[in-house]
C-alpha cells in the first residue's frame, strides 16, 4: 500500500517536471503546459471526495485498481501523443492537446487510489496503530513529490526502433512500473467486493503536485467518525480556509511556473534544464519536508504563530526567487519560500482542527484538503500567465500576496486559547 501511494504521487510529479522543457521542445505556450495540469487537478479535486465515498461501499482492492489502472492508461497516452509530437507525426499543439486527454483520465480515475488504500489499513489496524499507519501511507505521498522531481532526469530515453523517445520517457517508464504495481496488487490483495461489512473508511487525498505535500489532513478525516457538517463560511473557520487558499495559491503559482524560470533564467536548451529543474524541485520539497517532519517538533508555536512565521518567510523567498539570475539563487531562494510555506500549511491544518470540537473533526479536514487540493486548480494557470507577462511577476505577487495575508492572519486568526477581540 506505500508503494501504491509512492507509485502514484512520484507518477504525477515526474511528468510535471519535465512538462515546461516538453512545452518548449514542442513550440506550444506555456499557458497550455499549466492548462495541462490545471485540468487534471480540477478532475481529482472533484473526483476524490467521490471516490472516498465509493470505497467505503465496495470492494477496497477493486477501487485500488482501479485508480492505478487509471494511472497506467493515462501516462501511456501522454507517452503516445507526446512521442507523436516528438517525432513531428502530428503538430505539437495538436500532440500536447491530445496529451490534456491523458490528463483527465489521471484527474478522474486516480483519485480512487488513495481513499481505498486508507480504508483498507485502517480496517486492518487497531484503533491504537490507525493513525501511525496512515501517517505512514502520508508520508509515501509526501515522498513520491521528491521521488518525481529526482528521478525524472534519469527516465530520459534515446531512440527506440529508430522512433525518439526523448522527453516521453518518464510517461513510458512510470507506466511500465505502474503496471508492475497493478499486478502485485491484483495478485497479493484478496477480492473482497463479495463482503457486505467494510472495516473503517478512507477520505480524499489532495491532489499530489509539486509543493503540496501532506499535512495530516487526509488521516484525520480517515479516522474521525462521521459528525457534524463543517461549512467553509462556518465563522470558526472562515478566516483559516481563506489563509489557506490565497497561501496555497501563492505556492502553486510559484512552484508551476519555476521550470520555465529555469530554462530562461539560465538560458538553457529544454533538453538540458531537466537536472537543474529536478534540482531546485528536489531542495524545495526537502526544505518543506525538514520543517514539517524535523523542525516544527521541536519548537512550540502554536497553529497562529506557524501560519504567522511561514507566511513571512515564504514572502521573502518567492520574492527572491522572482529576482534570482543564478541556479544556486534560484535554488536556495525556492528553498526559503518552501521552508516558509512548510511551517504555513501545517498551521493551517491544525488551526482549522483546533477551532471546532471533536464532532467537526472528520467534516473539517475535508474541507482543508479541498483547500489544498483547489490551489492547483487555477494557481498554475494564473501563475504562468502571469509568468508570460514578465518572468519575475508570479513571484513577486506571490510574496505580495503572503504580505497582505500576514496582516490579515494577526488580526483574523484566534487560536483556542486567545479571548476574541472586543469588537467581535
Amino acid at each position: 500500500m506505500f508503494l501504491v501511494m509512492l507509485t502514484v504521487a512520484a507518477a504525477n510529479t515526474a511528468l510535471q517536471s519535465v512538462l515546461p522543457a516538453l512545452g518548449r521542445s514542442l513550440g506550444v505556450r506555456d499557458q497550455a503546459v499549466a492548462a495541462a495540469f490545471s485540468v487534471s487537478a480540477l478532475l481529482w479535486v472533484l473526483a476524490a471526495p467521490f471516490w472516498a465515498n465509493r470505497s467505503d461501499r465496495h470492494g477496497r482492492r477493486h477501487m485500488i485498481l482501479l485508480g492505478v489502472g487509471g494511472l497506467i492508461v493515462s501516462l501511456a497516452v501522454c507517452g503516445i501523443f507526446l512521442c507523436l509530437g516528438i517525432n513531428g507525426v502530428i503538430p505539437g499543439t495538436a500532440a500536447f492537446a491530445l496529451f490534456i486527454v491523458g490528463r483527465l483520465i489521471y484527474g478522474s480515475l486516480g483519485a480512487a487510489a488513495p481513499p481505498a488504500v486508507q480504508a483498507l489499513v485502517a480496517g486492518a489496524t487497531s484503533r491504537e496503530e490507525r493513525t501511525k499507519a496512515l501517517t505512514l501511507l502520508a508520508s509515501a505521498f509526501g515522498l513520491g513529490t521528491i521521488l518525481g522531481p529526482a528521478i525524472a532526469p534519469y527516465l530520459i530515453l534515446g531512440s527506440i526502433g529508430g522512433v525518439e523517445i526523448g522527453l516521453a520517457g518518464p510517461a513510458f517508464i512510470m507506466a511500465a512500473f505502474g503496471v508492475l504495481v497493478w499486478f502485485t496488487v491484483r495478485h497479493m490483495l484478496p477480492d473482497d467486493r463479495a463482503s457486505s461489512v467494510h472495516e473503517g473508511h478512507g477520505a480524499q487525498s489532495a491532489y499530489p503536485s509539486i509543493g503540496g505535500a501532506p499535512t495530516g489532513a487526509s488521516v484525520r478525516a480517515a479516522t474521525s467518525p462521521a459528525g457534524e457538517k463543517v461549512g467553509f463560511l462556518d465563522p470558526r473557520i472562515r478566516a483559516w480556509m481563506i489563509v489557506g487558499l490565497v497561501m496555497g495559491h501563492a505556492q502553486a503559482m510559484t512552484s508551476q511556473a519555476i521550470g520555465f524560470l529555469v530554462i530562461d533564467r539560465l538560458h538553457l536548451p529544454p533538453a538540458l534544464a531537466l537536472e537543474p529543474t529536478g534540482l531546485v524541485l528536489m531542495m524545495g520539497a526537502g526544505a518543506s519536508l525538514l520543517v514539517q517532519w524535523g523542525i516544527i517538533p521541536l519548537l512550540n508555536l502554536n497553529p497562529r504563530q506557524l501560519v504567522l512565521v511561514g507566511l513571512a518567510v515564504s514572502a521573502v523567498g518567492t520574492a527572491l526567487t522572482g529576482l534570482a539570475g543564478s541556479l544556486y539563487g534560484i535554488a536556495t531562494a525556492y528553498a526559503l519560500a518552501s521552508l516558509g510555506f512548510g511551517f504555513a500549511r501545517p498551521g493551517f491544518t491544525a488551526g482549522s482542527s483546533l477551532a471546532v470540537g471533536p464532532e467537526g473533526q472528520g467534516s473539517v479536514a475535508g474541507k482543508v484538503t479541498s483547500v489544498n487540493g483547489a490551489s492547483f486548480v487555477l494557481g498554475p494557470s494564473i501563475g504562468v500567465g502571469l509568468y508570460e507577462a514578465q518572468h519575475s511577476l508570479p513571484y513577486l505577487v506571490a510574496g505580495a500576496a503572503c504580505v497582505v495575508m500576514i496582516g490579515y492572519a494577526w488580526l483574523a486568526l484566534r487560536d483556542k486559547d486567545e479571548p476574541e477581540p472586543a469588537s467581535s
